[in-house]
């Protein structure tokens, strides 16, 4: 087995105007099928970017859980999976295919792919929260009280810490 783990991946557009997530549901079988992309760099390629697409197929509870993400095409996820190779017989030459696909164990959503009124601000706040991550902590005396305020950080057992630059 060969395990995949692939962030920030897009859900593609469904082939011929179908949808982008696919869920069968018969009396024995419970599917879904997907294609993501991720666009990665290539500095060979024009604009310095390619897109590897991968198909994309889960069985049982997982088809639920994605029927409560309501995935549609644009969507960003983060997935884990099996890497497998799928089979089938061309109609029309009658020659077998192959072409990868990746088993679904775990999906989780990685953005929402745009951005509303309310994120922008949302960032905004972020960002001015992060600017004062940056402020020294409160001196010593603002901490009298604290039993800790002594407290100097802790140093490495048996010599310099693995971390120190020197």
């Amino acid at each position: 087995m060969i395990k995949v783990i692939i962030t920030q991946a897009v859900i593609s557009k469904g082939y011929d105007n179908k949808p982008a997530v696919n869920i069968t549901r018969t009396n024995e079988l419970l599917a879904v099928r997907f294609r993501i992309g991720k666009r990665v760099y290539d500095s060979k390629a024009e604009n310095n970017t390619r897109w590897l697409n991968y198909s994309v197929k889960g069985f049982g509870p997982i088809c639920d859980r994605i029927e409560k993400m309501q995935l549609k095409e644009g969507s960003f996820v983060n997935l884990i999976g099996r890497l497998d190779e799928e089979v089938w017989e061309d109609q029309k030459m009658h020659e077998k295919k192959s072409a990868p696909v990746i088993i679904l164990e775990d999906i989780e959503y990685a953005s929402s792919g745009g951005k509303s009124k309310d994120n922008e601000q949302g960032t905004s706040q972020n960002t001015g929260r992060a600017a004062n991550a940056g402020n020294p902590a409160p001196s010593a005396t603002a901490n009298a009280g604290n039993t800790y305020s002594g407290f100097t950080g802790y140093e490495p057992f048996g010599g310099n810490s693995f971390f120190d630059q020197n």
